[in-house]
């Protein structure tokens, strides 16, 4: 792991794989760490140059005040198109999940030459807040039980860490899995202030930023072979907005994981990665 800087700001960023090797950009959600180790050197050991990163205000990226950011959605994927050039001359291929899969749309749109190919995975074509009236919105049920409990104190590592555990197992998610992640998140997080670690465990971040205009009505622009991966049972972003994806970008593919819910199963390592590899 280490730092580079691109488009006037560090990010924090770790390798896997032969740099020679053409170049996967994984966009973290929040931090880098939301792509799991075992599927980023599944990628590698198929031949790919693997590099994931922090968003800006976590993990090792430039950190400012995540409840007040200043910059935008744009400026995200202008950070991606400027680290996919600083780390190889050629068109990457890029990679967004949950929240960090808006990104990496806008960045493949703003930015085609930049790219080569587009893997999305749990995300939906619009920005958070009011979804469009065609698209299935967060399970209410799901999202009241997850929303109702109270906040842990987020100055402190094992609550932070249980209440993590607990939001998993009621998305659907492994809690034991959720344990370990935001542990590791934490030990990462720069500053002690509680908004950071909030900023970095929960990307709430994104419930402040500016992702104006829509782009949505654009993805029939993409040209780029594209994947979308979605679990059937994800309660925060249902199924029906991986299925809008595949349907608007041209010549899209569709991987639904049956078993899964808004994070990867380890049992899905292996198909996630052959199918980004086919691209």
């Amino acid at each position: 792991m280490g730092t580079v800087k691109a488009n006037k700001v560090d990010l924090g960023v770790e390798s896997f794989g032969n740099e020679n090797d053409p170049l996967i950009l994984l966009i973290g959600c929040t931090t880098m760490l939301a792509w799991p180790e075992a599927l980023c050197e599944a990628l590698a050991a198929g031949g790919r140059h693997v590099v994931r990163y922090d968003l800006r205000d976590c993990g090792e990226s430039t950190a400012g005040n995540p409840m007040k950011p200043a910059y935008n959605l744009r400026d995200l994927a202008a950070d991606a198109a400027a680290l996919a050039e600083l780390l190889d001359d050629r068109p990457a291929h890029v990679a967004g999940i949950g929240v960090s899969g808006m990104i990496a749309q806008v960045a493949a749109l703003d930015y085609p030459d930049k790219f080569s190919a587009l893997t999305l995975v749990g995300t939906r074509p619009v920005a958070p807040g009011p979804v469009d009236n065609d698209l299935p919105d967060h399970d209410q049920a799901t999202m009241g039980k997850l929303f109702s409990r109270p906040m842990p104190d987020w100055a402190d590592r094992e609550s932070v860490a249980q209440h993590s555990a607990e939001g998993s197992q009621i998305l659907g998610n492994d809690p034991e899995a959720a344990l370990d992640l935001a542990s590791r998140i934490w030990d990462r997080t720069a500053s002690a202030e509680p908004e950071v670690h909030m900023a970095n465990q929960i990307g709430i971040v994104f419930s402040k930023l500016d992702c104006t205009p829509r782009w949505r009505e654009r993805l029939p622009e993409l040209a780029i072979p594209t994947l979308v991966v979605h679990g059937a049972k994800d309660p925060f972003f249902p199924v029906g907005n991986g299925e809008a994806l595949a349907r608007e970008i041209p010549n899209a593919s569709l991987l639904v994981l049956e078993n899964a819910s808004t994070a990867i199963p380890t049992s899905a390592f292996s198909q996630v990665a052959d199918s980004m590899l086919h691209l």
